[in-house]
């Protein structure tokens, strides 16, 4: 059983899917690695780390895309939609595709593929259960994200995160804002107190306050009815317009007291929640600094600009887009790990099993034999229809 390693085509990815640490372990479930040359190269992976590693080099795509029966990537076509279009003249029936594949937002994509008789598998719908832990990609990258968001507030705010007792008089320490307690707000509140910051959170889902207590946070409680607020698979659910409304009202006061807020909220599958209003970033003083990693989906701050950086009356809003692609080895690292783990579950003693009753499998598994059979995206898929039928 070949596994093939493409590089990666979407603008700005220094990530690969499969590090050479990876390889030995993929070889002893009977798995062969060809990599693209180069694929490893912006992460800090040559070519002969792969061929020490016991991997074959493909010189070109097309040699790669023809040899191996899985092909793993970071962005498959539907996360890449345009560079990545090009390998559907690649791909062949029977084939499987395995990485972020945006199951809704690209769900045209995903069609095309099931047309070329592809089976294609979504790293975003790994299931959060305990089995698939080491599998869970979304979690690896919300870690590298929180810590790198972290990183940049620090780097923008005009003032230094800890207190300092200092000859020159005392310091006060930079206070931080934590909005979603997720991996990635977990990661950032956690990195936000080592760098000696003063830090807060707020979740939509109570369940979370021992999490963001652990840290050394303190957990900011709204007066709201927030009992229903959590989906089956620990993620926030939608919430209605009027909850929105009354969060956003009873929140403006806390942004405000804040020289830092990072926002990490999301709903899979939906347009970022906003959160953060315009009337708040107004609040802040000059100087204070969003950090918005909701950015890739419409942001969680009303004047978030996706991939661009902006001063609005004196806060600086940062809209960053694949923020772990900006830390391209450790992100490799985990990566390579979650895809491992997901490799040797389908792949036993070099055949590629297809266990539609496991459920990791079926939850994971969006295209098979010509068709869209994950019933998540067909459910998202026949809402979009309706929504345009209806407009």
């Amino acid at each position: 059983m070949w596994v093939g390693v493409p590089r990666e085509t979407q603008f700005g990815e220094r990530r690969v899917a499969i590090i050479p640490a990876s390889v030995p372990a993929l070889e002893k479930s009977g798995v062969q690695v060809m990599v693209e040359t180069a694929a490893g190269e912006l992460a800090g992976f040559p070519d002969q780390a792969y061929r020490d590693a016991g991997a074959t080099i493909a010189e070109t795509r097309e040699e790669l895309f023809r040899q191996v029966q899985i092909l793993t990537h970071v962005w498959a076509l539907g996360a890449n939609p345009v560079a990545g279009r090009p390998d559907i003249e690649l791909v062949r029936s029977g084939q499987a595709v395995i990485g972020f594949c945006h199951p809704i937002s690209g769900c045209s994509a995903a069609r095309d593929l099931a047309e070329c008789g592809v089976m294609l598998f979504s790293m975003e719908l790994i299931p959060r259960i305990t089995r698939a832990q080491s599998m869970d990609a979304l979690s690896s990258m919300g870690t590298i994200a929180g810590y790198k968001a972290v990183l940049e507030a620090a780097n923008t705010l005009p003032r230094l995160f800890p207190m300092m007792m200092t000859a020159a008089g005392t310091l006060a320490a930079a206070r931080v804002m934590v909005v979603g307690a997720g991996v990635a707000g977990l990661q950032a509140i956690a990195t936000a107190r080592k760098l000696g910051a003063v830090v807060e959170a707020y979740d939509v889902r109570p369940v979370v306050k021992e999490q963001v207590q652990s840290l050394g946070a303190k957990f900011v409680e709204l007066d709201l009815e927030t009992d229903d607020a959590e989906d089956t698979g620990g993620y926030a659910k939608e919430q209605t317009e009027d909850f929105m409304r009354r969060q956003r009202e009873a929140l403006t006061r806390v942004v405000a007291g804040n020289d830092v807020v990072i926002t990490t909220a999301a709903v899979p599958g939906k347009k970022a929640p906003v959160i953060i209003t315009r009337t708040m970033v107004e609040a802040m003083a000059p100087g204070s600094v969003i950090v918005d990693l909701a950015a890739e989906r419409g942001g969680n701050c009303e004047v978030t600009r996706p991939g661009e950086t902006i001063t609005h009356q004196g806060v600086t809003v940062i809209g960053p887009l694949n923020v772990p692609a900006s830390m391209p080895n450790h992100a490799s690292q985990m990566y390579s790990r979650n895809m491992t783990a997901f490799l040797q579950h389908l792949v036993k003693d070099g055949e590629f099993i297809l266990d539609l009753e496991d459920e990791i499998t079926a939850a994971t598994l969006v295209t098979r034999q010509g068709e869209i059979v994950n019933p998540w995206v067909q459910k998202a898929m026949a809402e979009a229809t309706r929504e345009r039928s209806s407009a």
